[in-house]
């Protein structure tokens, strides 16, 4: 799925899907591909959150509302500033990216989509990262795929960062 009104999100590019999915990875690629400072999302979460995460803990709702709201204030600081960002973000639900959006239009998601095979391969791989590979399963349990009404790009990570950042440029250059 690719969305037409990718054009229009000019307050805020939001690079979501699982832990493990390759937001951190594709998020500074876009960022510099497309001259927009990169907001790492994991960096505003509670520290009782990453202390929750590291123990295997999964968040929950409540967890994960002061978190987005901080990661919705930072967007809004960005369309004040008419200063477009790119986001990390989970963002697994519909409420989630309901809260990042915050009503506007001039936001959207690039979702990174890929099979628990492969991205759990990746969490297996990764290293220095407070979400450890067991909780890929309370992720893929929580994640709700955006619907055809939301704002987003749908991108299969099954080829090398640079091609899926050239991926999503050439379809939100479209």
């Amino acid at each position: 799925m690719s969305d037409p009104r990718a054009s229009h999100w000019t307050a805020a590019i939001i690079v979501m899907g699982v832990s493990g999915a390759g937001k951190s990875t594709i998020g500074a690629m876009l960022s510099q591909r497309l001259n927009r400072p990169l907001i790492e999302g994991d960096t505003l979460h509670p520290a009782a959150n990453i202390a929750k995460m590291s123990q295997g803990i999964p968040l929950d709702d409540a967890d994960r509302l002061p978190w987005l709201k901080a990661i919705a204030a930072r967007i809004d600081e960005a369309r004040t500033s008419h200063r477009p960002v790119i986001v990390t973000c989970s963002a697994l639900k519909r409420a989630y990216r309901d809260i990042l959006a915050g009503g506007h239009d001039d936001i959207g998601f690039v979702y990174l989509r890929g099979t628990k095979d492969l991205i759990a391969g990746r969490l297996k791989a990764r290293t220095n990262h407070f979400m450890p590979p067991g909780l890929l399963d309370s992720q893929f349990a929580a994640l709700q795929e955006p619907g055809e009404d939301e704002p987003t790009m749908a991108i299969a990570i099954d080829a090398t960062p640079a091609q899926i950042v050239d991926r999503i440029v050439r379809q939100f250059a479209s």
